[in-house]
This record gives C-alpha cells, structure tokens and sequence, in this order.
C-alpha cells in the first residue's frame, strides 16, 4: 500500500485527464501511437487465467488435463518474455470430490505455475474453494491474503477476491452459488482507503467480472466501479470468469476479460498474454493463441 495519500490537485488532474477522453481503447493490433511503438517496457506481466486443472475426463469444451501441456508451453514463452511476475486470474484448479484430490491437484499444477519466475501472484476463483477454505488453498499456494496490494516500477497493483455470498460469508466447500459473488463491506472499505493513499497509476485483478451484471459478474459491480472512478488513478482491471475475449471501457476505466486455458483441445486452443506497461504511460496486451491483443492509449 503506498504510504502517502494521494493530493487533491493530483486526483482533479487525473479525473481532468479521464474527462477528455485520454485513455483511448484501440482494435487489437493497433499501434497507441508512433511514440508508444518505440517506448520502453517499464513492466512486464504475465497473465493466466482459468486453467481449472483436473486429472478428470473433459466435460463439453473444458479439458482439464490438458492444462499441463498447455501451461508448459506458456511457461516457455515467460521464460523468453521474463516478465517481472506472474498473475493467475482465478480457477487455477476445477471441482474434485475431496479435499485430499483437490490438494493434489492443487500441487501439481502449482508446481508448473510457479516454476514460470520467481514471483507470483494467485486471485481467488470460485472452482479454488469449490472443495477447499480459502485458508486451506492460499496455504498451499504459499499466499497470505485474498486480497491486497503492492508497487512495481511506478505501478500500482491490486489483487480483489469477489468469493463472498451476499451476506458476507466466505465461499468455501459447496456453501455458495457461483452466481452470487460479491466484494464485502470490509474489503470495499479497504479498496477506498487503499486507492486514497495512492497516487501512482493503477492496474487491478479480479476473477469475476466487474463490468457486467449477468451471472459472470460480481453482484455489487457498481459499488465497485464507483470506488475505483472517483480516485481517477484506476488505468485498467483485468479478469476472466466467463471465458472469453471481452473489452468495455466504462468511465474511462479500461475492463480486459481473459479467455480460458482450459478451454478447446491441443495447444493451438491455448491462451495466455503478456501484458506490458510502457514509459509513454500506454498498456500493452499481447495475447498468445486464442487470447487476443490489445492496445491502451495512455
């Protein structure tokens, strides 16, 4: 958490900025712009999500055991990107009858994961405490919180955990709906002291999405979002949850859904990205297989 609150000419500057329609989304592909194609990295991300690993027969479109393949060609392309740390978006592992099956494969596909770099980084999906507490998974995985923040290289990160019932509970071993997440009172409480005590721009990640209010989305979303407009530093949330590719802007916040590695059958199914924050300001999202890429303007 940064330790100084943000100024007041900072956060009219920056609400200023959103105002005038800076933060511009481009089509993938696009170049932001001709100083933005020659821009150093200042950072660099790498991203997962869904990969709802199973040593379990494929169900519709999901292949559980392919993961392990399809991870290990993820792996060796971060280890040619050497991005500084790794963000797993949720869903990590799928469903198991135990708890004994579901640490096992817990394990195994932690052992992939966090072989990729030395640092990383896990958001709490609903298929991660389908079988376990959430205590029992941030264990194994070696994280303390579900949700909290950190800085790297002038960038603001924040990690969110929407697995909460309506009424606060926690989700954990087949007490909840999938349909009813939510960010509880304590954890929007500390998002707004969170975001008011920083001033640097700021990328958040969630599992469930923000910017939708189906089934996929969180049920509190524009609670949410109103925290994270009114500090004016929030450049862009990146979640996935439903699968697949999906881009909205709302208020100047950028809103990036993930597709799933678990979805389809072979690597050429695949989906991971790299995403990129340039010292021009600008966002680069390079997509990998059926992820797509994505250019934000800074």
């Amino acid at each position: 958490m940064s330790e100084k609150p943000a100024s007041a000419a900072f956060q009219l500057r920056r609400r200023a900025f959103l105002r005038s329609g800076a933060v511009l989304l481009l089509p993938a592909g696009m170049p932001v712009s001709r100083a933005d194609e020659t821009s150093a990295v200042r950072l660099r991300i790498g991203l997962l999500t869904d990969l709802h690993y199973a040593d379990k027969d494929t169900s519709g479109s999901r292949h559980y055991r392919e993961t392990l393949p399809k991870i290990a060609e993820a792996s060796s392309r971060m280890r040619q990107l050497q991005p500084a740390f790794m963000v797993e978006l949720g869903d990590l592992i799928d469903a198991a009858d135990t708890v004994e099956q579901e640490l096992a494969s817990l394990q195994r596909i932690n052992h992939e994961f966090s072989a990729i770099c030395e640092e990383q980084y896990y958001v709490l999906g609903n298929h991660c405490v389908d079988t376990l507490t959430k205590q029992e998974f941030l264990g194994a995985v070696g994280q303390q919180k579900s949700w909290f923040s950190f800085d790297r290289n002038g960038t603001h990160c924040i990690i969110l955990d929407s697995c909460f019932r309506s009424d606060g509970t926690p989700y954990q071993r087949r007490n909840f709906t999938w349909t009813d997440a939510n960010i509880p009172a304590a954890e929007l409480e500390w998002l707004q002291t969170d975001l008011q005590q920083n001033e640097l721009p700021t990328i958040v990640f969630a599992h469930q999405r923000l910017d939708i209010s189906d089934n996929h989305g969180v049920r509190n979303n524009a609670e949410v979002r109103r925290i994270l407009e009114e500090h004016g530093n929030v450049r862009a949330v990146f979640q996935g949850h439903s699968h697949q590719n999906d881009l909205q802007e709302i208020k100047g916040i950028s809103y990036c859904t993930l597709a799933a590695m678990v979805e389809g059958t072979g690597v050429e199914s695949n989906s991971y990205s790299v995403l990129e924050v340039l010292e021009s300001g600008a966002l680069r999202l390079t997509g990998f297989r059926r992820q797509q890429s994505r250019n934000f303007a800074s």
